[in-house]
């Protein structure tokens, strides 16, 4: 299976985050046009990224827009 590439891959919604997974200009442009302009990585958020368990970048995306909703 060939790796994902966070650098210019194509990310959607669907995009499974990989043991790879690396925070690249292209994942940033992804999550403002999901998440909004004042989208930002905080070290919590990142964490929670990469803390192993399955996820896609939609549901990355709309953790992110959760957090922001408490």
């Amino acid at each position: 299976m060939t790796e994902f590439d966070w650098h210019r891959g194509l990310i959607t919604r669907k995009t499974r985050v990989t043991s790879t997974y690396k925070t690249t200009q292209n994942v940033r442009r992804f999550m403002k046009d999901q998440c909004g302009k004042d989208f930002t990585f905080s070290r919590e958020f990142m964490a929670w990224v990469k803390d192993g368990t399955a996820k896609t970048m939609g549901q990355v995306a709309d953790e992110w827009v959760r957090q922001r909703q408490k």
